[in-house]
């Protein structure tokens, strides 16, 4: 396992989300807002700007704010650029190029996550290291093995303990200054449903991959232009024959470009109507002209296109069984271990089982949950709602019963249930997966511009002596 894999088991769980910049609507640009602090000259020319000497492995490459990014640490991410290129076969833009996309991807990130700071945004070492044993979970290994496989790619424990912290803390900064913003109201979802039964006998996904040039925030008639002008450029040299990945690689602003631009499979219905109407009029291995979006201008590729399976079109009745339960549960610590969890569990059961006390109230007592305060009880639950452990516990129980004791990934459990149901949810489902889309929709847009604007307000000084 690489290092890379264990940073997308870690985005995965924490949910960070993409900037997924197809997602945002292809309109002019509006004016934006000015810069709170003086930031790094934006390049005007085609040329990217020259390289820096590498030979100084330690000294300060960049001053973010108040923090500074050294050789080392840029030298670090190019290695870690490197080897997934080489595993992915992508060719590698120049030198030059890839320092300065790395670069600039740290500038970012290290802006957004001294937000995080300012903001304060904690990950607390108990809630590290629980997101830790997630991981190690997700890739079917110990704890002490993730360490060892850290340590053996040139990473210590320390600084992967602060690298899942820090993209813990943005996740949770993206939640608060994005995702809680964004509104889709109930007719955008009746439009949009409308669209899609339309539709559906066409559907398709397209595998797409993308070159943005962004114009930043501010920015002069003069500097517009000379974006519009790098664009162009690149539109003609792929029209001559230029790989598209390498391309990305080397002049895409965009947070994938070391990736070679590839988004991968989309629902073009769930990208903007502009630009899924430009990507309709490619065929496989041609790429748009440029198109102008409120964050500068992209270029997009249509690398295949495929049939929707009949299933994930298919919107037919679903009857659902609910499960209304309770449970108490119990976390192994230091000072509880799992033998006396088990004991207390089962002393509770027998409890509730000869009538002296009630789930809710031991519940109330003694459960370890944040349900303690309803008396334990989760609500209505649908078989995805939980894990696998308590679905399964609570499929063996009739209402009333209460099941022996249960292991799952947070803690020891006695589940009860309450009451069952099953219900039609087809039309609340499909509603929910079309307020998904729509929100995911909005979200790209919403990121891109804020990531761009705490991006843009960020005192950057890149040292002489670098």
């Amino acid at each position: 396992m690489r290092t890379t894999q264990i940073k997308l088991a870690a985005a995965l769980l924490c949910a960070i989300a993409a900037n997924d910049v197809l997602a945002q609507a292809a309109k002019p640009a509006a004016k934006p807002a000015a810069a709170a602090a003086p930031a790094a000259k934006p390049s005007t020319g085609f040329l990217p700007p020259a390289a820096s000497n590498a030979n100084v492995i330690d000294s300060v490459y960049v001053i973010v704010n108040d923090e500074v990014i050294t050789n080392r640490e840029v030298d670090r991410r190019i290695n870690e650029y490197t080897q997934r290129a080489r595993a992915a076969n992508m060719q590698l833009p120049a030198p030059d190029d890839l320092r300065r996309q790395a670069v600039e991807a740290m500038i970012s990130e290290r802006a957004q996550l001294q937000l995080a700071k300012e903001m304060g945004v904690r990950v607390s070492d108990t809630e590290l290291d629980r997101a830790i044993g997630r991981i190690a979970e997700s890739q079917k290994m110990s704890v002490q093995e993730l360490r060892n496989q850290a340590e053996k790619e040139g990473m210590s424990y320390a600084a992967f303990r602060e690298q899942i912290r820090n993209e813990i803390m943005m996740s949770r900064l993206t939640d608060h200054e994005v995702d809680s913003k964004i509104q889709v109201s109930e007719a955008e979802i009746d439009t949009y449903l409308a669209a899609e039964k339309a539709a559906a006998a066409d559907r398709v996904e397209m595998d797409i991959a993308q070159i943005m040039v962004r114009i930043p925030e501010n920015a002069s008639p003069e500097q517009i232009a000379a974006r519009k002008a790098r664009a162009d450029e690149v539109a003609r040299q792929l029209r001559t024959g230029a790989d598209f990945a390498k391309m990305a690689a080397t002049y895409s602003d965009a947070p994938d470009a070391l990736k070679g631009g590839a988004i991968g499979w989309r629902d073009p219905a769930s990208l903007p109507t502009p630009i899924s109407n430009e990507l309709r009029k490619l065929k496989p291995g041609q790429s748009t002209q440029v198109i102008r979006a409120n964050f500068g201008f992209l270029i997009l590729k249509l690398n295949d296109v495929r049939k929707q399976a009949a299933a994930e079109q298919a919107q037919g009745p679903a009857a659902v069984t609910q499960t209304h339960a309770r449970h108490i549960m119990l976390k192994v610590t230091p000072t509880l271990t799992e033998a006396d969890a088990r004991k207390r569990l089962a002393e509770y059961k027998a409890k509730i089982d000869s009538k002296q006390a009630t789930m809710e109230d031991l519940a109330r007592q003694f459960s370890q949950d944040s349900s303690a305060a309803k008396g334990g009880d989760m609500g209505w639950l649908e078989p995805e709602d939980t894990v696998p452990e308590l679905t399964a516990a609570m499929d063996a129980l009739q209402p009333g019963q209460v099941s022996d004791v249960v292991k799952s990934p947070f803690g020891l459990h006695i589940v009860q249930v309450i009451e069952r149901k099953t219900q039609d949810t087809a039309k609340d489902r499909e509603r929910t997966a079309a307020r998904q889309v729509l929100t995911e929709r909005k979200r790209g847009e919403a990121l891109e511009d804020w990531a761009r604007q705490v991006r843009d307000r960020a005192y950057v000084e890149f040292r002489e002596d670098k």
